[in-house]
């Protein structure tokens, strides 16, 4: 397979990473970072907000699920974007916003203001994130390099959701504005940067024109899809209103596909769906992610309301995992050249559905090292190793011109994924919530949904069992006119 390098500034894989090269790398991982800590870090802050501001518990919903909203309804639109106008371009233009919308959402003084500060912070990073990973794939040649390039990036993501939770335990003892604002600077100083050291991507030539009708389509489709299941436990899942709107999603999304079949230009290709090993990949994402919220939304609800620990103190309860995530960044690349994605992807879907059981253990009384860390360790090397894992496998073998589209459809399956599995996690507890909401009753009602939780990681499991039926090839990647010996991260299928 040849991948030709976008930037003469780029070294051969066979040569040390320069000092350019890392910059490159520490500017899209300072994105990725701010994406997924903007994501945990207002949760804490919500009944500051609250207070403040005099928000009802119903528009204060919107504060999170407003940044979702914006994030997941527009991924495939931004990864279709950087493909055309420029992974760079789209990169930089989208951060700059999102640091305007940071400085904003820490300053206004009115609720509404605060929801569409976070909706335009969701719709940048969704622009942000697939172009950030596109850039990564189409720099970084397929094989150990980009390997270890994406294992670095994605645990930036794990790590900035982790120490989200603790970050704003911290700010919110100050004021809830600083968790607002603290991005702004962070993606300045990324803005800047990235000026000087990200590779100057061309737009894709030859192209069949921009398909309009896919990108209202898509992004109708996935705007819907988000709210309906965001609203779906407060409105009713058997409701009218929800049961017409996942029929107006399922009529966009067959219109979408059968646009798509026919546009010179699609948004999204659909022939890249044919390959069992993306389809795992896409799959497996939406249940992984999934799991995860819905795990972390239900321990921070046993760990504040029942056992009354702070903000801060549940933090660190989760801490674990993330240092954990944090520590194996720059090995999971090489671990990833020895066994390849299947197998890493399976075991660390087996770590967490042992993980998630382990926890349902939990009492009102709980011993941290004997019941709840083993727990949390064993989910954070699952991240550590299923993540990455899941990236390199969705972009290995993709063309550059799609890579942008290939990311944004990864990220689309991350957000949708976290969105379906809580509201579905929130609705099983909300249905088992005790007349007499006694401690030991409202932490039975919680098992059903940790239960869940444990299920949904199973099926991941299952889902993504049958990659382990292949074998690696070896091959070579043409670099800068070089050609290097590699193993190569293409699988073929073992025949019986």
């Amino acid at each position: 397979m040849t991948s030709p390098l976008p930037s003469p500034a780029i070294p051969s894989p066979a040569v040390r990473w320069t000092p350019r090269l890392w910059g490159t790398l520490l500017v899209l991982c300072a994105a990725m970072f701010l994406d997924a800590l903007d994501v945990s870090m207002v949760g804490v802050a919500l009944p500051s907000i609250a207070s403040d501001l005099g928000l009802s518990t119903s528009t204060l919903q919107w504060i999170v699920s407003g940044y979702i909203l914006g994030y997941g309804g527009l991924l495939l639109l931004g990864g279709r974007t950087a493909d055309l106008l420029g992974r760079r371009q789209v990169f930089l233009v989208a951060l700059g916003v999102f640091a305007l919308a940071s400085l904003l959402g820490g300053l206004v003084d009115s609720g509404p203001l605060l929801i569409a500060s976070r909706f335009i912070k969701g719709l940048s990073a969704a622009f942000t994130a697939p172009a950030g990973l596109s850039i990564i794939t189409t720099t970084f040649p397929e094989g150990p390099l980009r390997n270890r390039a994406l294992s670095i990036y994605t645990t930036c993501a794990a790590t900035g959701f982790s120490m989200g939770l603790v970050l704003s335990g911290l700010l919110t003892e100050a004021s809830w504005r600083l968790t607002m604002l603290l991005p702004a600077p962070i993606a300045l100083v990324a803005l800047v940067v990235g000026l000087r050291l990200l590779p100057r991507s061309e737009r894709e030539q030859g192209h069949s024109g921009y398909d309009i009708p896919g990108a209202v389509l898509g992004t109708a489709s996935m705007l819907l899809l988000v709210f309906t299941v965001v609203q779906a436990p407060e409105a009713g899942w058997t409701s009218v209103r929800t049961l017409l709107s996942f029929l107006a999603v399922a009529v966009l999304l067959t219109v979408f596909v059968r646009v798509e079949r026919r546009s010179p230009g699609p948004l999204i290709r659909l022939g890249v769906l044919r390959s069992g090993s993306q389809i795992r990949a896409q799959l497996g994402a939406m249940a992984f992610f999934g799991s995860y919220v819905g795990f972390q939304f239900l321990a921070t609800m046993y760990m504040q309301n029942l056992l009354g620990w702070s903000a801060l103190h549940t933090a660190l309860a989760f801490l674990p995992a993330g240092a954990l995530v944090a520590l194996s960044s720059t090995k999971v690349g090489s671990v990833v050249d020895r066994f390849g994605t299947p197998r890493l992807i399976v075991t660390g879907f087996a770590f967490m559905v042992v993980g998630y059981a382990l926890f349902l253990r939990v009492d009102l009384d709980p011993v941290y090292a004997a019941v709840i860390l083993p727990s949390m360790l064993l989910i954070g090397a699952a991240c550590a190793l299923v993540f990455p894992s899941l990236n390199i496998q969705a972009t290995n073998g993709v063309a550059d011109h799609e890579q942008g589209m290939v990311s944004g459809l990864l990220n689309t399956s991350v957000q949708v994924g976290g969105a379906i599995f809580l509201a579905v996690v929130t609705a099983v507890v909300t249905a088992g919530a005790p007349a007499d909401p006694t401690p030991q009753a409202v932490l039975d009602s919680y098992r059903p949904g940790l239960m869940v939780v444990t299920g949904v990681a199973a099926l991941g499991l299952l889902i993504t069992l049958p990659g382990l039926r292949t074998r690696r090839t070896r091959g070579s990647v043409l670099v800068a006119g070089s050609t290097v010996e590699e193993a190569s991260a293409e699988r073929v299928p073992v025949r019986d």
